[in-house]
């Protein structure tokens, strides 16, 4: 995996041609993309544990297309807050640890995969996929769950106060 700066990214992003630019396999662990349009990005595969993307956009460019990719992406520990993720497929992606606090995750598949322990609080989780989805411990207090499939979802000790569109 191959391992970049902050810079390096910005550079790779502006200068993708023919659509969204390519960040799978690459180790952007620790790295702060605060802020950052990544909309439409590949990051399969790619290391972001304890990376900073508060407030990065990961939607879809436009209407119809993909948003951005981060199957069996690593996120542990990441701060995540106020990152848009609509639609994004997200299958296999690890959230153990991660801050996703006022993140929008609306329509996204998020997989069977872990977010023991993330920090969901307030997020849109509106319409996601988080069928089998391993929640324990999560902290999803004022999210927003309404139309989410919740199929098989382990909820042990989660945090579910306030939480819109879920019946426990």
């Amino acid at each position: 995996m191959a391992e970049l700066t902050r810079k390096q990214v910005e550079v790779i992003l502006r200068e993708a041609t023919g659509g969204p630019a390519n960040l799978a396999c690459l180790d952007l662990s620790g790295l702060n993309l605060a802020e950052l349009n990544l909309r439409g990005v590949d990051l399969t595969s790619s290391d972001l544990r304890g990376a900073s993307l508060e407030g990065a956009d990961l939607s879809p460019n436009r209407q119809g297309e993909s948003p951005a990719r981060g199957i069996r992406t690593d996120f542990r520990g990441a701060n995540l807050a106020r990152a848009n993720f609509t639609g994004a497929n997200l299958a296999g992606a690890r959230f153990d640890g991660a801050s996703l606090e006022g993140a929008i995750l609306a329509d996204a598949d998020l997989g069977p995969e872990g977010s023991q322990a993330a920090s969901l609080v307030g997020t849109n989780l509106r319409e996601a996929s988080l069928v089998a989805a391993n929640l324990s411990e999560a902290d999803c207090s004022d999210a927003d769950l309404t139309g989410a499939d919740l199929t098989g979802a382990s909820l042990f000790g989660t945090k579910l106060e306030r939480v819109k569109g879920y019946a426990s």
